[in-house]
């Protein structure tokens, strides 16, 4: 009987995964310069977090988990999203009493999802995402905008949109749930039995819905930017004016109210436009979550971050066409004939790969002919042959595979000659 993966994950091969450690070293590098440091958080935390800090009344907890009970009768939930861990982190290790502030952290990390699995949309999925916690200064907002910008261009993608909006403060947002309350209610019995029920508990969810997202009422719904009150209208033009200043350019979408309860203020999607992409055109979305640190238990501190998924990024990378500089290619292969030139090159190979150079071997008894194809399979930069003779003479042939260069070196010499070579190769 064959045992395949469940259904919704994949396995990241040799070949394919080179690309994500490049991706992830290169988006490590840009939050460095930020000045954004790595955290790790549990992949399973307890299932209250999330109901609390993403939203009962969103999809994400109500189809969406993966919950389950350990062995002490405790409700756990593999990680939907990496927001509300962070920000559990944040308050339980009293971060927030740290006088560097505002805390600004970064993670990459597989997230769990239960949704029919399509392209780019996996059960388990990997997201890198940011977090900025401890200033409602809109010049952090901006910051968090640019790095994920930043991150694309720099990766090589040009063809992308930044979409915009303001949710507003708590008296915005309650004046706009109002007039989406009595906006839909004439349509109730037309809409979803999902958005019938979010009429109640959340209104600006109707907005999110992938079902009756083309049913007329939508495109005449009241937007939130109609109801911002001084304050929030005054912040979401300092946000602007930030990101006119940096050269960054955005669409406003006064629709655009994501997945999740805990967002105020800024919300943002970055989209691909490139040809062929897919219908999901989304790469990445985020937004301000004042209020968040809250109810999980902190003191009042805002924050905003985003979360980008790394699949996406990927896809978006081969629609673009581009093509990231990854070196696939083997320092060295050393071919050895003989038991006891295998043995002596037992340890050149150590001591070669101690010294910082890559190093394989033939482990599968071939002759010298299948060395030196395997040598060939794998690019190997260069070639060391020790055979009975170069035992005698005491010295190893080098081979190097771009030029047909071949050169005898001494055994006690090799390390250092292979280094030098290298450091030109």
């Amino acid at each position: 009987m064959n045992i395949n993966g469940p259904r919704g994950t994949q396995d990241i091969l040799p070949g394919a995964v080179e690309q994500w450690q490049y991706v992830e070293h290169v988006l490590a590098d840009i939050c460095r310069r930020y000045n954004y440091k790595e955290i790790r958080t549990p992949i399973f935390e307890h299932t209250e977090l999330f109901q609390r800090g993403v939203g009962d009344s969103t999809d994400i907890v109500q189809k969406e988990m993966y919950t389950f009970e350990d062995r002490g009768g405790r409700s756990l939930t593999l990680r939907p999203e990496g927001t509300a861990a962070v920000v559990r982190s944040f308050v339980q290790n009293k971060v927030y009493g740290s006088p560097n502030q505002p805390t600004k952290l970064f993670y990459t990390g597989p997230m769990f999802r239960y949704e029919r699995p399509q392209q780019g949309r996996m059960r388990q999925f990997v997201q890198f995402g940011i977090e900025a916690l401890g200033s409602a200064d809109p010049a952090v907002d901006a910051e968090v905008l640019g790095l994920a910008m930043n991150s694309y261009q720099e990766l090589g993608l040009r063809s992308l949109k930044l979409v915009l909006n303001s949710l507003g403060d708590a008296e915005s947002r309650k004046s706009h749930r109002q007039a989406l309350i009595e906006h839909f209610t004439p349509y109730k019995g037309e809409l979803c039995e999902d958005c019938q029920s979010r009429l109640d508990q959340n209104p600006m969810r109707v907005l999110d819905c992938k079902k009756d997202r083309d049913h007329p009422a939508m495109a005449t719904a009241p937007s939130i930017l109609d109801h911002l009150n001084e304050f929030s209208q005054n912040y979401f033009n300092e946000v602007k004016a930030y990101l006119d200043e940096m050269g960054i350019d955005y669409v406003i979408d006064p629709n655009l109210v994501r997945g999740l309860d805990y967002y105020n203020h800024t919300a943002f999607e970055i989209m691909s436009e490139a040809e062929g992409f897919g219908a999901i055109t989304t790469l990445s979305g985020g937004g301000r979550y004042n209020g968040l640190v809250e109810e999980v238990g902190g003191p009042e501190t805002p924050g905003i971050g985003f979360a980008m998924s790394i699949e996406r990024l990927l896809m978006a990378l081969e629609a673009e066409g581009v093509e990231l500089p990854i070196e696939q290619n083997l320092d060295c292969y050393f071919v050895s004939m003989g038991e006891v030139a295998k043995k002596k090159a037992s340890g050149i190979v150590n001591e070669l790969r101690r010294s910082g150079i890559q190093v394989d071997q033939d482990y599968a008894g071939k002759k010298i002919k299948g060395q030196f194809k395997s040598a060939d399979r794998l690019g190997a930069k260069f070639v060391l042959v020790l055979g009975e003779n170069e035992l005698e003479n005491n010295q190893i042939n080098v081979k190097n595979m771009m030029t047909g260069d071949q050169t005898e070196v001494a055994l006690d010499q090799i390390v250092d000659y292979m280094k030098q070579e290298m450091k030109e190769a």
